[in-house]
């Protein structure tokens, strides 16, 4: 199984940013998708998930209301739209993958997810 995450740069604080995932190399509908951030000094945290079937989904309590997940099974691809950025949303963004046999789990723990991304970096200037 091959993530690749795209869409990551520079914005400014207040602006919005699209993280695509595309997943390769197995039915992409049968997996919990996640996507993580690692800032610069800081371990690993989580930032949201969404289930096989797209209906469930969990945030962190930090991106909660500004930042969306979703998922197009059709496209083999996982999103996650971002809102109201600030300086604090500044990381390298991972997504990760985990097959999954109950479509509506929402899987938010790192070490539970077996696929990880090469990660992109969003910047957010203030």
């Amino acid at each position: 199984v091959q993530l690749q995450a795209s869409g990551g740069g520079l914005v400014q604080a207040g602006g919005s940013l699209r993280l695509a995932c595309v997943v390769s190399g197995r039915t992409f509908s049968a997996n919990a998708v996640g996507w993580f951030r690692q800032a610069a000094g800081k371990e690993r945290e989580f930032v949201a998930a969404v289930s096989r079937s797209g209906g469930g989904t969990g945030y962190a309590d930090s991106v909660k209301g500004r930042f969306t997940i979703s998922r197009d099974n059709a496209k083999n691809t996982a999103y996650l739209q971002m809102n109201s950025l600030t300086p604090e949303d500044t990381a390298v963004y991972y997504c990760a993958a985990r097959p999954n046999i109950i479509t509506s789990v929402v899987v938010t723990t790192e070490d539970n997810y077996y696929y990880w991304g090469q990660g992109t970096l969003v910047t957010v200037s203030s």
